[in-house]
């Protein structure tokens, strides 16, 4: 065999590994080539496991989170695709801790969580599956049988947390259903008694000054959008994956941060005629935005030092439709005692205290609560330039009635 045979050979064999056939149910980029990353953030206990998913090189992670239980055994949240390679990395841990026992899907609206629950269930025949309450999809609200979960093995997280198998080493608690109208968003976090750690989905979050690890695999997003202009060649250095990275998380964000300008299409598809040498592989060969020389304050203003916060969609689009339900699911939280923080996207695991992630929420109140007199991170708000598109959005779906109106802050 020549050394090409054999590189081919290789090549197959991960493509093998990375694969996840049903991308087409849910056509999120990287769409069927999906690599995984597995952590050990708390010894012989907790793992977490990252992917890559986005929108037009717009790409974050995504993560499910494994616990091992007292008695052995494993507990998944938030399963991701259970592409070979993932699964092989779950089953060495089976191996040294004993079966998936219980398989949690944490949210009732979340398509990128919710896709990956059955087909992850199927690897392991032996798990129960716990979903949250009030579950629905998108365009049409099908029985989570028809979703691929295994109809005799699944069944609703107990309002009570403590009528559940795992009540002595879990609290859990439930945030929503919020009606938005066509649909409904709703999480559970769950909070692991013994290593103090509280697994959320998308309630907050944290934004890391440089991409994840999983980012880092395939560069050419992160490239893509360090360039300034599309005839750009950014060399593959780590301040251009920073600077990329930080673009893309204004991106996923903010849609349209205040920093960025945003082509209308005709002049885009006038400008790509005029230049057709400068079409690359970016965007169908267009580049239809420019970022302005402040963009960096915006992401200093997310990033924070690591700051703790609600993502403005979620601020702007859902939880200010329902802000005393969701004061009130932060205090009951923070009244955990909690040391680390697990989110499904961006940073993980993040270093924080119960006061932290209420401070977070500090944007529903009209007067925010700080714990002890003290103000950290958490407790400022983001930039309301920032929010500019997302306001436009907002105030379109409330002109035409599709979403609630908004209530007043508590």
């Amino acid at each position: 065999m020549t050394d090409d045979e054999h590189a081919d050979n290789v090549e197959q064999i991960h493509s093998r590994e990375f694969s996840w056939q049903l991308w087409p149910v849910l056509p999120l980029y990287p769409y069927g080539k999906r690599r995984t990353i597995r952590k050990e953030v708390v010894k012989d206990t907790i793992w977490t496991f990252d992917q890559l998913q986005g929108i037009f090189y717009v790409v974050v992670p995504i993560r499910m989170t494994v616990v091992k239980l007292d008695e052995g055994g494993l507990l998944v949240y938030a399963p991701v695709a259970p592409t070979p390679e993932c699964i092989r990395l779950v089953n060495e841990l089976v191996a040294e801790h004993g079966n998936v026992k219980y398989i949690i899907l944490p949210t009732i609206s979340g398509l990128e969580h919710k896709v990956f629950v059955g087909p992850f269930a199927k690897c392991f025949a032996n798990a129960q599956v716990f979903v949250a309450p009030n579950q629905w999809s998108f365009p049409l609200n099908l029985p989570l049988s028809w979703l691929g979960l295994p109809h005799k093995r699944t069944q609703v997280l107990p309002e009570d947390s403590t009528k559940t198998p795992f009540a002595d080493q879990f609290n859990y608690a439930m945030l929503g259903p919020i009606d938005l109208g066509p649909g409904r968003f709703a999480e559970v976090v769950f909070f692991h008694k013994r290593s103090h750690t509280l697994l959320v989905t998308d309630s907050v979050i944290s934004i890391p000054e440089d991409p994840p690890a999983i980012v880092q695999l395939d560069p050419y997003p992160l490239l893509f959008h360090a360039k300034d202009k599309a005839s750009d060649i950014v060399a593959d250095i780590q301040v251009n994956r920073r600077k990329g990275w930080q673009r893309i998380s204004l991106f996923a964000l903010y849609f349209q941060p205040s920093s960025l300008e945003i082509a209308e299409w005709s002049q885009v598809f006038r400008d790509a005629l005029k230049a057709p040498e400068r079409s690359n592989r970016a965007y169908f060969g267009l580049f239809p935005f420019k970022w302005q020389e402040n963009w960096q304050r915006s992401f200093d203003a997310l990033q924070g030092d690591g700051r703790l916060f609600v993502a403005p969609i979620l601020q702007t689009l859902i939880l200010n439709r329902a802000p005393r339900e969701t004061i009130d699911w932060a205090d009951k939280v923070a009244s955990w005692d909690f040391q680390w923080i697990i989110p499904c996207h961006f940073d993980s695991p993040i270093k924080t205290a119960p006061y932290q992630f209420r401070q977070a929420f500090s944007f529903l109140e009209k007067q925010p609560t700080i714990s002890a007199g003290l103000f950290s991170s958490s407790s400022y708000s983001l930039p309301e330039e920032d929010f500019k598109v997302l306001r436009v959005i907002d105030e379109g779906l409330n002109k035409f009635g599709i979403v609630p109106p908004v209530k007043d802050k508590v």
